[in-house]
């Protein structure tokens, strides 16, 4: 690797929560979030040190659900909820300074933001030309979560962590 601006080679970033320069070892691996959790749970109810851990997600991949078709008549509808609460904040900002009718000053921003937020949202799909009439959220996910601890802690986690599997097992 060659040198940077100052002359040094640079590091790279740390891997897991261990400080630098402190070796960290995989203790056990699971195929989901939960079950590490479980996992560093039970080491923290036997007095671990779990400060000394961290669970690393591993074989990342984007994951976008559709929840649904999306027309102009929708985008309008999403667009007026949000231009209510906008609406909705700036008329709570001019009640607190009204002198009288508060209410109605709440109430008038409300609808005026409901209104044209409708109508922005409607020319923002619109303007789509029909290239995405779906509404989709997007998450990312791990294949599968690794429980790390510092390597001189580490025999003790996986004995720990034995004891664990040994019991969901159903052996006495």
């Amino acid at each position: 690797m060659p040198p940077g601006p100052a002359g040094a080679v640079p590091g790279l970033p740390a891997q897991g929560a261990a400080a630098p320069g402190v070796p960290t070892e995989v203790v056990g691996t699971y195929p989901d979030y939960a079950m590490a959790q479980q996992a560093v749970d039970h080491l923290s109810d036997n007095k671990f040190p779990v400060e000394r851990t961290a669970i690393i997600g591993t074989d990342l991949r984007l994951v976008e659900n559709v929840l649904g078709r999306l027309t102009t008549g929708r985008a309008a509808i999403a667009g007026a909820a949000s231009g209510a609460w906008f609406g909705l904040f700036v008329g709570l900002l001019f009640g607190l300074f009204s002198d009288s009718g508060w209410f109605g000053v709440i109430l008038i921003c409300l609808l005026i933001g409901a209104a044209w937020g409708a109508v922005f949202g409607a020319i923002a799909h619109a303007a789509t030309g029909g290239r995405r009439d779906f509404a989709s959220r997007s998450s990312l996910q791990a294949g599968q979560y690794a429980v790390t601890s510092d390597a001189e802690v580490a025999d003790q986690a996986r004995q720990l962590l034995i004891q664990l599997n040994w019991r969901a097992s159903g052996a006495e």
